[in-house]
């Protein structure tokens, strides 16, 4: 499904595909945890294991929007469709995924900084990431992946844009939720929405305030990620607040902006926001909100906010 020009440039990326539609990419959180250098933002807040994480797609380059921040390659978007009858299955999905994976670590294995423990544990992830490319919830057989992934004791965090809530709403009533549900909030109004997301939906800001609303009746634990671009979305903080007191998720993201892969080609280095920056529009979401600043990563530029620590760590399926 990927025309083979896209799947060598994006092959010099790192990415590695896997069947028709799929594919894998090391984290740079998770090379640095194996050598004893680290850990992402994710394992800070939530208690995910880095080196243990696999960073997949299983809607590589299908798309509904071409957000203008993104560091994937939107430009090679492909369509906003996977026919059912044309998708791998799931079984098949994970199998190829952790075995490129494995394939990709493989470097490590005589590495003197990383203990063989944590290389023989690499070798099964535990957490699934599907967020690396795409829109995940356009694969036709995503609750199915997320019950097997259930099913044999890995997490899953899953990042949508909201531009579909039928399948959301499709993967409630399936109870086959991912560990996890993200929502990504570029915007708090419809002229920045157009702005950010270039999305090809008609309506889309009404469509993604159809997810938002979704949102408090979802059973899982649920995040608003935002991506704060400096002199491009960093306005109308009490737009943003409105959404996050409509949708009322657990937690929320809010992360800088970082001019790397293909974004680069969009926004410079100039419109990366600095901690500091983002710690100020933190605070001010958080009083309009009533949330706290839970915890903060410095180096990755973000800060979560939320009402209580007390759930923010993840048990195991």
């Amino acid at each position: 499904m990927i025309p083979s020009k896209i799947k060598e440039a994006l092959e010099k990326q790192g990415y590695r595909f896997v069947g028709k539609h799929s594919a894998v990419k090391i984290c740079l959180w998770c090379k640095k945890n194996m050598r004893g250098e680290g850990e992402c933002y994710k394992s800070k807040f939530y208690g995910i294991d880095s080196s243990r994480c696999c960073q997949m797609s299983s809607s590589i380059e299908f798309c509904h929007n071409r957000c203008l921040h993104c560091w994937r390659p939107v430009e090679y978007t492909v369509g906003k469709e996977i026919p059912k009858k044309e998708a791998d299955r799931p079984e098949e999905v994970i199998r190829g995924c952790i075995e490129a994976q494995r394939k990709m670590l493989l470097g490590f294995k005589g590495n003197p900084k990383t203990p063989k423990e944590k290389y023989d544990l690499s070798r099964e992830p535990s957490q699934f990431a599907i967020s690396l490319s795409g829109e995940p919830t356009l694969y036709p057989y995503l609750g199915e992946l997320i019950e097997l992934l259930r099913k044999r004791g890995k997490t899953s965090f899953l990042v949508t844009n909201g531009m579909n809530p039928k399948k959301l709403g499709e993967l409630a009533r399936k109870k086959q939720l991912p560990t996890q549900l993200y929502l990504s909030v570029n915007a708090p109004n419809e002229e920045l929405f157009k702005k950010m997301t270039r999305s090809t939906v008609k309506n889309g800001w009404k469509v993604f305030n159809k997810t938002v609303r979704l949102f408090p009746k979802l059973k899982t634990r649920k995040v608003f990620r935002f991506t704060v671009v400096r002199g491009e979305n960093d306005k109308d903080i009490e737009g943003y607040a409105k959404i996050v007191n409509e949708g009322r998720p657990d937690f929320v993201e809010i992360k800088s902006f970082m001019s790397v892969g293909f974004s680069r080609q969009r926004l410079g280095y100039d419109k990366m926001p600095f901690f500091e920056e983002i710690r100020d529009f933190s605070e001010k979401l958080a009083k309009l909100t009533g949330l706290k600043i839970l915890d903060e990563k410095e180096d990755s530029r973000v800060v979560l906010l939320g009402k209580s620590k007390k759930n923010m760590k993840i048990k195991r399926c």
